[in-house]
């Protein structure tokens, strides 16, 4: 080797020696960094690699009514949870689980979903386990890695299916509530309010999830369940005060006829809800821990629909109880007074042109009054009333008076009453004003029928202004969500005849079979017209007519008649205003022609000279 050549293979070295120590240095001070100037950085990163956090469901408020009884409450229960590190291991476990309790496909698959949502949180597989199941868990615990039991509080309804429509029922809430921020403050896995009071006031009765600590290897299994990190204990819900008498809820449910589809409405004139009833009802334990598929498809497949909350989303032609907004808005236009006689006496019908518009009796009831025609439900005197109306104003006063308007109840899914906003309305439904005909579509109105449909509780609210000073209340349960006010725009001395008219109904008019010596009611039946088979009944009432208490309203699909409804809401006034003493239950009955026809054998009775108005419940 020549000098130049030693040369050469020295600055190399040199160079080798040089790149070596510099790197030497870099690796020295970039453990420095790690190990000295970021160690808490770090130390947290991997405390949080090695640790999963697993919520903690607090408990929810309980919903009580006016009384302090439990409506809705909590109990002890067990949810099942696993901690997998991949999809394809948490499927193993659950195919192992399922041989230890039963697990169907559909669940199985329910939980990938969840775990893909939040691969990195334990996934409910069971929601509501008993005893019995967590035992059997526990025995097999070492052939189910990644085994999470909790106990957890867990949502109880103890009247079921009396107060299913009212309190509504939980469950866990999905990624599109989620996406919506429906849910604030909610996460994968919580349980929320779906419907009725417990989604209404989901936001004070859920309370703040807390949270505890597993611990995990390198590759995400389940170490120990239980660490000794710091966690976040969980704040129960508020508890809510409601107005319902559950008394009175639970009793309106054993009288119900089974099988009968319908609505019951109980409010004061002041707008406070004491019973909210529908049927068919189902019971709302069947969601507590996740409902099973079979049950699902079954509640949403039936053709009675029993999820539906027919006393706010069920709409009905409003019948002959429409006629007494037809006598009001008569009255506040001071065309007519309650001694008004109609030109054309009711001879069982009456003719525009060549055509013929019926009486619902056939022979007719004569001359009436006012007062007399709502006794009697004359359809021949509130055709010409209509027509002294006209269409137009009949329009124009429905939607002053709220026909038109949700009544502002603190449920969810309440639906807005079908109603015309003005006489273009019938020209866009009929396409042109020449396929539609005013004076025909205006006698249909006057009777409650036509392109009119309205919701029990609207109803309700409309005769609670008529038992009250005239202004519709806005009905609540827990608060008054404070929508606008209607006004009938009738004077003290036109309600109290409007009164007097409705305690005719009941003491020698279409409803005297449900007359009770012992309590003074008044009310209003109706026959609801109903294309897709028989008519539906209606009747709604209040009492004592002389002070009015209670209004309670309910509807009876296929029911025929009216007289059906009356005899179940007249027993809801009595069991509410005189106490548990009661009568024989009401039972449905077959129409005879006599009640059709509303002969019920009136009984003579002297009507007072004037009814007050209602003096607010407290």
């Amino acid at each position: 080797m020549n000098g130049f050549d030693a040369y050469q293979l020295g600055r190399r070295g040199t160079t080798a020696s040089w790149v070596l120590g510099g790197a030497f240095l870099i690796l020295i001070g970039a453990f420095f960094r790690t190990q000295v100037l970021q160690h808490d950085k770090y130390a947290l990163q991997a405390q949080t690699n090695r640790l999963r956090a697993i919520p903690i469901e607090p408990p929810r408020g309980e919903i009580v009514d006016r009384n302090g009884l439990l409506i809705a409450e909590n109990a002890p229960g067990f949810s099942v949870k696993l901690l997998a590190p991949k999809a394809d291991s948490l499927r193993a476990v659950l195919q192992r689980l399922s041989t230890i309790v039963p697990l169907d496909s559909f669940a199985i698959e329910e939980s990938l979903r969840r775990f893909r949502g939040a691969p990195y949180q334990p996934v409910v597989v069971l929601g509501d386990a008993d005893f019995a199941a967590v035992s059997r868990l526990e025995e097999h615990r070492a052939m189910l890695p990644g085994l999470i039991i909790q106990s957890e509080p867990k949502r109880l309804y103890p009247q079921g299916r009396a107060v299913a429509h009212l309190v509504g029922y939980v469950s866990e809430v999905t990624e599109s509530d989620l996406s919506t921020n429906r849910f604030p403050n909610a996460t994968l896995g919580s349980l929320v309010g779906k419907a009725g009071l417990e989604r209404e006031y989901d936001s004070v009765l859920r309370g703040r999830a807390g949270v505890r600590y597993a611990e995990v290897n390198a590759r995400g299994r389940l170490v120990r369940e239980d660490v000794g990190s710091a966690s976040l204990p969980a704040v129960a819900g508020r508890q809510i005060r409601t107005t319902i008498d559950l008394p009175l809820q639970r009793y309106i449910d054993s009288i119900w006829p089974a099988g009968v589809r319908g609505a019951m409405i109980a409010m004061t004139p002041s707008g406070e809800i004491r019973a909210l009833y529908s049927a068919p009802t189902y019971d709302p334990n069947v969601f507590v821990g996740g409902i099973d598929a079979a049950n699902w498809r079954l509640l949403n497949t039936d053709s009675a629909r029993p999820m539906l909350n027919r006393a706010i989303s069920g709409r009905y032609p409003p019948a002959s109880p429409f006629k007494l907004a037809i006598g009001a808005m008569a009255l506040r236009r001071g065309l007519i007074n309650f001694d008004t006689h109609m030109p054309v006496p009711c001879t069982g019908v009456y003719r525009l042109g060549n055509r013929g518009f019926k009486c619902w009796k056939r022979e007719g009831h004569g001359s009436l009054d006012l007062t007399g025609a709502v006794a009697k439900s004359c359809d021949v005197y509130f055709y010409q009333l209509g027509q002294r109306l006209g269409l137009e104003a009949i329009i124009q006063d429905g939607v002053l008076m709220g026909f038109r308007d949700r009544t502002g109840i603190d449920l969810p899914s309440e639906l807005s009453p079908q109603f015309p906003a003005n006489l273009d309305y019938f020209n866009r439904l009929y396409r042109g004003a020449g396929n539609w005909s005013a004076p025909a579509t205006t006698l249909n109105f006057s009777i409650g029928q036509g392109e009119n449909d309205q919701t029990l509780i609207s109803m309700i609210q409309f005769y609670a202004s008529l038992a009250g000073n005239g202004e519709e209340p806005i009905p609540y349960i827990v608060h008054p969500t404070g929508a606008t006010r209607h006004s009938t725009g009738l004077s003290e001395t036109q309600l109290a005849g409007m009164r007097r008219a409705l305690i005719a109904v009941v003491e020698q008019g279409t409803a005297a079979a449900s007359r009770h010596r012992d309590l003074l009611v008044a009310g209003k039946t109706g026959t609801a017209q109903n294309s897709h088979g028989k008519d539906h009944g209606w009747f709604i009432g209040f009492a004592p007519a002389d002070h009015p208490q209670l209004v309670v309203g309910g509807i009876m699909e296929f029911a025929e008649h009216g007289t059906i409804v009356a005899p179940y809401v007249v027993n809801v006034l009595r069991r509410y205003i005189l106490g548990p003493a009661e009568p024989s239950e009401p039972q449905i009955r077959v129409l005879t022609d006599e009640a059709v026809r509303g002969d019920s054998a009136p009984r003579p009775v002297q009507l007072p000279d004037s009814v007050p108005a209602a003096r607010p419940t407290p």
